[in-house]
């Protein structure tokens, strides 16, 4: 079955880090990903760009929406994400628990819907 773990953090957080700590962390989440890897769990990931970069698209009465930012203000913002491979609820949260920003945010572990394939005409 295939879990999304999605990476929150606080940002700011993130800026207070000295290029040391910085460097460490990337060590850190170049292991862990060299470690789902190996273990063969690793389907894809990748860290995002900050919330500022972000823009967020709503369609209300028909008409788009396009606003600056993300929509809620949360103190932790999604960050990065993984999607794995994992027999269960149980072998994912132990896989997430692995993740260096488990330490100071908080790894949503959440089941992807398997749709069938539409068959080609």
């Amino acid at each position: 079955m295939k879990y999304i773990l999605l990476i929150y953090d606080e940002e700011k957080n993130r800026a207070k880090l000295s290029e040391n700590e910085l460097n460490q962390l990337r060590t850190e989440y170049g292991q862990f990903t060299q470690q789902i890897t190996s273990s063969g769990h690793y389907v894809t990931g990748a860290p995002l760009q900050p919330t500022r970069t972000s823009t967020s698209v709503r369609v209300r009465d028909g008409k788009r929406l396009v606003t600056d930012g993300p929509f809620a203000e949360t103190r932790e913002q999604l960050g990065g994400y993984y999607l794995i491979n994992a027999k269960d609820l149980d072998e994912a949260a132990s896989i997430a628990s692995g993740i260096p920003g488990a330490r100071t945010g908080t790894i949503e572990v959440r089941p992807l819907m398997e749709m069938p394939v539409a068959a080609r005409a």
